[in-house]
């Protein structure tokens, strides 16, 4: 679990409702069935029309990146490297066959077959690196679709504004409908802002900046798997996997 999301989550939305309560407010006004359809339902609607179904099953699937917890730091994928460099050197790499699927990390699993199957170390290369462009396509789409619901959500929430205070309109003269109609007006703006700058957006800079971290360790692995193919002495590829951590740390 991401504690910093679930943090930002509680405050973002806690300090809505907090300042609400101090300034005297009462919570469940901010609760309008109808604001929540016009704005949720009009955004999933626009979102649908810009994208294709895939792209936003995709969305809902990366979530688990914004959710889920960072990728295994550098350090430990080093060292589950350099495992299997010193068995590959005592055993051959065929015998790494019977290791593979104790592996847990699918790309490092993916490579070691590759190397298994006697690949060239610029095949492998090739290989992987189209795989990690391919993820990173596949979550910008995700991240694309999330970023398009935050633009649309505080126009649709004007929207609502709108609706509202037509209603509000055509009920001047009965005092009883005109609450209900202002509730609906300004809920619904405040649905549509906070959700675009509390959850979609932020979401979808979390999905980017978790990538970012994804695709690093990805490369890391690929230098690995090279090192694995070649049988370099272990030590050696230890200096330079630590090494090419130190010069992405330096770049950052």
């Amino acid at each position: 679990m991401d504690t910093a999301t679930f943090l930002g989550l509680i405050l973002g939305i806690g300090a809505i409702f907090a300042g609400n309560i101090i300034e005297g407010g009462n919570t469940s006004h901010l609760f309008q069935a109808a604001a929540a359809l016009i704005v949720f339902g009009g955004t999933f609607g626009a979102t649908l029309l810009s994208f294709s179904m895939r792209d936003v099953f995709n969305a809902f699937k990366s979530l688990g990146l914004v959710f889920g917890g960072r990728p295994h730091p550098p350090s430990e994928v080093i060292e589950e490297i350099l495992g299997i460099l010193v068995k590959a050197r005592k055993m051959g790499l065929i015998a790494l066959e019977a290791e593979i699927k104790n592996i847990t990390n699918p790309f490092l699993r993916n490579g070691l077959s590759l190397v298994i199957d006697g690949m060239t170390p610029a095949m492998i290369k090739d290989v992987l690196y189209q795989e990690i462009i391919t993820y990173e396509e596949k979550m910008k789409n995700a991240a694309d679709v999330l970023g398009a619901a935050g633009g649309y959500a505080p126009t649709i929430g004007i929207l609502g504004a709108v609706l509202g205070l037509i209603q509000v309109m055509r009920n001047v003269t009965d005092p009883t409908k005109i609450g209900s109609g202002i509730a609906v007006a300004f809920v619904a703006t405040i649905y549509g802002v906070g959700s675009a700058n509390l959850i979609f957006l932020p979401m979808a800079r979390k999905i980017m900046n978790r990538v970012k971290e994804e695709a690093f360790i990805r490369e890391l692995i690929i230098e690995g798997i090279i090192g694995i193919e070649s049988g370099v002495n272990p030590y050696f590829l230890k200096t330079r996997l630590n090494a090419f951590v130190s010069e992405h740390d330096k770049s950052e």
